[in-house]
């Protein structure tokens, strides 16, 4: 797992980018050796400088994986799933690259390499995949864990071992270091006969994990500090398991891991890259996007014949718990609460025939970036939520008020992890997410939410 940005990111998927980028690049010179393989060679020459040309093709292609989902560690698909993505991520470069030729005619390669880059692409992304998914299980991607102790913290990681084994962890065992009740299977349980760095070395372990409930009985010093001195990495089951999930789990923060570890100040204090990032982004969509919402306001207002309102404006909490009006098409009918505030549910019978498909599609969610130009929002942060739910979610959440030392967003991490939640447990289990996104804030996670917010769009993902 390398940390790129403070984002933790899968080394076998970092690799995969790699390679798949070398193919994408390699991919233009050999179209334009199969183009010209018997025509005249000078021809050839008229493509140069063909490494720009190729350097940008690739990064096109490549981004456009990734708007689709195919760089996504918790998205897992059999093959048919697999084509489906590469067939939409091609598409979706093969637009953005014709694009790029219209502005900038000169980076253009000719029809006929342009066809043949394409296809050797394809080709070369096809196999490529088809191998990652056969060694992404290999011992090279998969690092060894020891965890140290066996109650309710250890149970955790126990309950989740088969999440961590396809993420490139295998536990190896737990060593039970205390006399509190067992809470894992008693047949994982190793003992300690010599030292405990002779216990990690026979079981070639990469990592320790400290989970135990209370670190006051029978801490190894001595033993961590010796390992930690042979190269073995000592982490705590916080940072482990954030790093594995991807979320924060709430079941074992405390108030000192979140003031002793580094994070939880970049998105507090984020400065005026965001607010930039923030405001071309949103300005940018709601320009490429005004076709699409001309259409909708027609399509909302002939629906009613004129006499129900089109936008559909709702208070909800924002920064520093200030509440503000957030802006959106209406979806529903102008009764739809009439019996109080309710979350929407799967075939709410409350959401018109146009209201589905602007929900499923997510296209109801576009006047907010007038919210987000006037800065009560931002585009990437923690869903807001209405004030009669945050009072019931502090009081039985813990933590849950952390969210709102960030400014809410259109699009957050929660959302491209987790699906459309209806219940307490849901927005719970949202939160872990929020708070990893509050930890690990940097611009490239950001972007990275950007680029992964298309897939959740395309297929109609935690939509209702």
């Amino acid at each position: 797992m390398l940390r790129i940005f403070n984002h933790y990111i899968p080394t076998s998927i970092v690799l995969l980018i790699l390679v798949e980028l070398l193919v994408l690049f390699s991919s233009v010179f050999l179209g334009v050796e199969i183009r010209y393989i018997n025509g005249n060679p000078d021809n050839k020459l008229l493509l140069e400088p063909l490494i720009p040309k190729a350097i940008t093709f690739a990064v096109v292609m490549s981004l456009s994986m990734t708007a689709v989902g195919l760089h996504t560690r918790n998205v897992v698909d059999d093959f048919s799933g697999m084509m489906i993505r590469i067939f939409l991520g091609f598409g979706i470069g093969t637009v953005t690259m014709v694009m790029i030729y219209y502005v900038h005619p000169d980076s253009f390669f000719g029809r006929g390499v342009f066809a043949l880059s394409l296809l050797s692409a394809f080709f070369g992304i096809l196999i490529t995949r088809t191998f990652y998914q056969k060694l992404d299980n290999h011992r090279f991607f998969r690092r060894k864990i020891l965890v140290l102790g066996t109650g309710e913290k250890a149970s955790i990681l126990h309950d989740m071992q088969d999440t961590a084994y396809h993420r490139g962890h295998e536990i190896v065992g737990y060593l039970r270091i205390d006399n509190n009740p067992l809470k894992v299977e008693e047949e994982r349980v190793l003992e300690i006969n010599t030292t405990l760095l002779d216990l990690a070395t026979e079981h070639d372990v990469d990592e320790i994990v400290l989970a135990m409930d209370d670190r006051r009985q029978g801490f190894p010093l001595t033993g961590l500090l010796e390992c930690k001195m042979t190269g073995i990495i000592v982490r705590d089951i916080v940072h482990f398991l954030e790093r594995v999930t991807g979320h924060i789990e709430l079941d074992v923060l405390h108030p000192s891991v979140m003031i002793f570890s580094s994070g939880f100040t970049r998105a507090v204090s984020p400065g005026g890259a965001k607010r930039i990032f923030d405001v071309v982004v949103s300005f940018t969509i709601l320009i490429l996007a005004s076709p699409i919402m001309i259409f909708i306001i027609v399509a909302i207002w002939l629906s009613s014949y004129g006499r129900d309102p089109i936008f559909y404006r709702q208070v909800r909490i924002g920064l520093c718990d200030t509440p503000y009006q957030v802006l959106k098409f209406r979806s529903m009918r102008v009764d739809a609460e009439k019996h109080g505030a309710q979350f929407a549910r799967k075939n709410d019978s409350r959401i018109t025939m146009i209201g589905a498909f602007i929900r499923k599609t997510r296209i109801d969610e576009l006047p907010q970036l007038i919210n987000v130009l006037k800065g009560e929002m931002s585009f990437v942060g923690p869903r807001p939520e209405r004030p009669e739910f945050v009072l019931n979610f502090q009081q039985s959440i813990p933590h849950y008020s952390l969210r709102h030392v960030v400014k809410p967003g259109i699009t957050g991490w929660a959302q491209i992890c987790y699906p459309y939640g209806d219940s307490v447990a849901d927005t719970r289990n949202k939160l872990q997410y929020d708070l990893y996104y509050i930890k690990n804030y940097s611009l490239f996670l950001d972007m990275t939410i950007l680029f992964q917010t298309l897939q959740v769009v395309l297929f109609g993902q935690g939509a209702r």
